[in-house]
């Protein structure tokens, strides 16, 4: 069994969202503080509140600068409700991550935060109680956003000053989330699509639509989609951590269910749930599962010859399996059904293979898993020969073990005896040496 973590951004995502749900759903909040601490950030301190987002009880993470903040101990217990909770400073408002963007997810900033360049952040980094490996994915990930700042304004990353986006709150979102990934130690983590949200965002250059430019960049590959209020639900921060962690995207994996936590957004509109939903559970071993597309049409006016040529082309396309069906289509003529599974990166040129060599004008495509047993070629010796059996096993335990036909048919044809007969022998042969 795996542990699986899926993140449900049906309301987009930013890092204290990311933070809060990770709490709700079992991180210390203790451990989190006292990484935190390592930083040795003056006057900082965290806090996680439960908060009422819609109905749904959620933990709600705060950075707070200044020695007029909250005790370093405070972390309420779940379910209590404090007074703060309604204040429209955490409600509703917005705080600029970075030099261009204002994000309404993100804490509420307090007094004047310094420029900081690339070096200076991995120098708190380095200086923190991460581990090692932890220590280079957030140097990491900062990289990867002072990269996506250096091609928007195009100027050397040496250069780029990530502003607010090396704010202490950012900093603490992005080093507590590395460190809080780490410590729930998952095998495989799966997100939905992101919804990024609609509308415009004030920027540094006026009205930009969502998602915004350090945004855009950052989801670059990833599905999203735009639902519910007019509001920037993706931030800058939410979009790195998501993209950056997450192995695939998609419905929620089967798995059995533990721990579910939720982390609140700062505004809370009515009608949605402002929330961050992270699942727990156990999965199947990831080794055996794998993401596919596949990519099906339905032809019905095609030359049969040619489907053997098309299917010959679409295996050394880097189709995993072809196969057809006969079917019934429209005014009653007999029609082919055409699947083709594939990787998910060998799509396109399997698309245009379809198009290109057969009549369709349409596909449908799908993105999936697969499980597989793992398998290899074992070879035994026989009166006539080696022959190859395909070995099929979980978890180290046989469960299947078949002849390879292609043998058994040279076998045949070399000995002037059936193939059957030789895959019986091949089939006694792998018996006998269990």
């Amino acid at each position: 069994m795996a542990r699986t973590l899926y993140l449900d951004c049906f309301s987009g995502a930013s890092g204290d969202m990311v933070l809060g749900a990770l709490l709700d759903a079992g991180l210390p909040f203790d451990r989190l503080r006292d990484i935190v601490s390592t930083l040795r950030l003056d006057g900082v301190t965290i806090v996680a509140d439960r908060v009422d987002r819609s109905g749904i009880a959620a933990t709600k993470f705060r950075v707070v600068e200044g020695a007029d903040g909250p005790p370093r101990d405070h972390v309420p217990r779940r379910g209590h409700q404090h007074g703060h909770e309604h204040d429209p400073q955490y409600d509703d408002g917005e705080h600029r991550l970075d030099q261009d963007h204002d994000h309404a997810h993100e804490h509420a900033s307090h007094g004047h935060h310094p420029h900081r360049g690339l070096s200076d952040i991995a120098a708190l980094v380095e200086r923190s109680g991460l581990s090692a490996a932890s220590k280079a994915r957030a140097i990491g990930l900062f990289t990867r956003l002072a990269e996506v700042e250096a091609g928007i304004h195009q100027m050397p990353i040496e250069q780029v000053h990530l502003h607010e986006v090396g704010a202490v709150d950012s900093i603490v979102d992005v080093v507590g989330a590395v460190f809080a990934f780490e410590w729930f130690a998952p095998d495989r983590i799966v997100a939905s699509p992101l919804n990024v949200g609609s509308g415009t965002v004030h920027c540094a250059h006026g009205e930009l639509p969502v998602p915004a430019p350090a945004t855009t960049r950052l989801v670059e590959g990833a599905p999203i989609y735009a639902h519910g209020p007019r509001a920037e639900l993706l931030t800058p921060t939410g979009a790195l951590l998501v993209t950056d962690y997450a192995s695939e995207y998609g419905p929620v994996p089967s798995m059995t269910l533990g721990p579910v936590g939720y982390g609140a957004g700062d505004r809370n509109p009515e009608g949605m749930p402002n929330v961050l939903r992270v699942l727990v559970g156990e999965t199947g071993d990831p080794a055996s599962l794998e993401r596919v597309v596949v990519i099906e049409c339905q032809i019905d006016d095609m030359n049969p010859q040619i489907y053997g040529v098309l299917m010959d082309r679409l295996h050394a396309a880097g189709a995993l399996d072809v196969f057809y069906a006969p079917i019934q289509m429209k005014k009653n003529r007999p029609g082919t059904l055409v699947t083709v599974v594939a990787p998910p990166h060998r799509r396109r040129a399997v698309c245009d293979l379809l198009f290109t060599e057969t009549t369709t004008i349409g596909l449908r495509v799908s993105e999936t898993s697969r499980e597989r047993l793992e398998r290899e070629l074992v070879p035994v010796d026989t009166l006539l020969g080696a022959i190859r059996m395909k070995v099929a096993r979980r978890e180290g335990t046989v469960l299947n073990a078949a002849p390879e036909f292609d043998d058994c048919v040279r076998v045949a044809e070399a000995s002037g005896v059936s193939v059957k007969h030789v895959q019986a022998m091949a089939a006694k042969a792998w018996l006998d040496r269990q």
